[in-house]
């Protein structure tokens, strides 16, 4: 195993690891505590593939327990590279994917198991995952796992395995439930902190940087970030999937090269920008919250809050996106106006140090100091083009042009500008007049809801559609 991740780079460990790894080949429960970055799958991976052996027998020896699809699969990746030199088989097991490509990972005879908690339990439902003979059990990023509401799936895994079996749990956070769920299926754990106790919760390899902008403001703000010197992989969050999808449309339309991570793409297209973000060929990642912990990348140089994070939990993880492995990074946090409240207690949690952010816009000269961006930086791309147009709306019927609200009508109704028939202005009249005056009217003539009922169906000449004559 030594060799195999010496061939990445990998030679030295970090504290996490120096702590967990002999404890985990003792076979002692450990509940393992480390800021994220820090190396925490391979603090107990290396443990769990040596306690298998260099040739293990065909079955589920191994149960590795993640929140997220996309930290299944970074940690499925971690463990199928230090296990290269060995026979060992690792198997993902998540949702969002075919059932049966999974099946047969599991019938070849997979030792290790990584798997978020809804498909595990869908496929040990059908038997056609047996953890009866499980001998080490991990749980990765537990207080993630409490936040999704997955605290009783979890149980449930636990209660299907034998209770002589190794148990390690590792997080960034530990909160109360997670600390109670550790007492009740684990054996007289060893907690280890691998923090410097005169270290702030931030890491101090990350410059944290706070604006207040203006919503308006920020994609052009941000497009200049982007535009910064050294400026590397950058990986942007926001609240919403709908932002997330509106801003990496705008982004890519300025001249960067951008991807998108969020709850309305399917796992293939998911996994198709993950594998393009980490392998350069994006070097701007849109995400969610959900996909936080699954984005393992070392040279992630920016992080950037689109909208500020609900709580300091949240923060930490976003954040700690950059300034992986040992490596430096900035994180660059937008608060609205509306949020100033939120970002007081994040302040107040992480002692921070800035209680007021400062009032940025992107002609502000302190934005260009503070990040290093080459004066005269625009926000879009040299060789981008022009913005491009943004094309009205389709019209909803034959006399409306596009971009007229309800209850009204543009003064060229017709593109090609001819008039219209009597009979038809005079409906569109009563349409309107009952738009506005709320309808019910009766002035000698039809009702003006049946005749709407009648002009969406499409009759012009049905009895009834016009007023009789005066």
């Amino acid at each position: 195993m030594v060799d195999a991740l010496a061939t990445k780079g990998i030679i030295s460990p970090f504290p996490i690891q120096e702590q967990t790894i002999p404890m985990g080949l003792a076979k002692q429960d450990i509940i393992g505590q480390a800021k994220t970055g820090t190396g925490k799958t391979l603090g107990f991976g290396l443990p769990v593939l040596q306690a298998l052996g260099t040739d293990p027998a065909p079955g589920v020896k191994a149960l590795i327990v993640v929140p997220t699809r996309e930290l299944c699969v970074q940690v499925a990746e971690d463990l199928v590279l230090a296990a290269s030199n060995r026979s060992t088989q690792i198997a993902a097991i998540y949702g969002g994917k075919a059932y049966e490509g999974q099946v047969e990972q599991l019938k070849a005879g997979a030792q290790v198991v990584v798997g978020t908690p809804g498909r595990l339990l869908d496929l040990a439902s059908q038997r056609m995952l047996s953890l009866k003979d499980v001998q080490v059990m991990v749980l990765d990023e537990a207080d993630k796992m409490l936040d999704l509401g997955f605290l009783a799936d979890i149980e449930k895994l636990f209660s299907q395995t034998p209770p002589t079996r190794h148990t390690m749990l590792f997080s960034a956070t530990m909160p109360g439930p997670i600390v109670a769920l550790a007492r009740r299926f684990m054996n007289k754990p060893i907690h280890i902190r691998a923090t410097d106790p005169d270290e702030g919760r931030t890491q101090a390899n990350i410059k944290h940087v706070v604006y207040r902008a203006h919503a308006l403001d920020k994609d052009e703000v941000i497009a200049r970030i982007l535009q910064a010197e050294g400026r590397g992989k950058t990986v942007i969050f926001t609240r919403t999937k709908r932002a997330a999808a509106k801003l990496v449309e705008e982004l890519n339309d300025r001249g960067f090269n951008a991807a998108a991570v969020h709850g309305d793409l399917n796992q293939e297209q998911r996994e198709r920008a993950m594998a393009a973000f980490k392998a350069g060929k994006k070097d701007i990642l849109i995400a969610t919250d959900v996909a936080a912990r699954g984005i393992d990348v070392n040279d992630v140089t920016h992080v950037i809050n689109h909208t500020i994070p609900d709580d300091d939990d949240t923060y930490l993880h976003r954040a700690g996106r950059t300034g992986r492995a040992g490596k430096t990074g900035i994180a660059v946090t937008f608060v609205d106006w509306d949020d100033l409240h939120k970002w007081s207690l994040i302040n107040k949690a992480l002692d921070m140090g800035i209680p007021e952010p400062q009032e940025t816009y992107s002609s502000s000269p302190h934005l260009y100091t503070d990040l290093d961006i080459p004066e005269g930086t625009k926000g879009r791309l040299p060789g981008a083009g022009p913005a491009r147009a943004r094309e009205p709306r389709p019209a909803a019927d034959g006399g409306r042009s596009g971009g007229q609200g309800r209850g009204g009508r543009s003064g060229g109704g017709r593109s090609t500008g001819e008039s219209r028939p009597p009979r038809e202005r005079a409906r569109s009249t009563d349409v309107v007049r009952e738009s506005g005056e709320g309808g019910g009217t009766h002035d000698g003539t039809a009702p003006t809801r049946r005749r709407r009922t009648r002009t969406r169906r499409g009759g012009t000449g049905s009895q009834g559609s016009t007023p009789p004559a005066a």
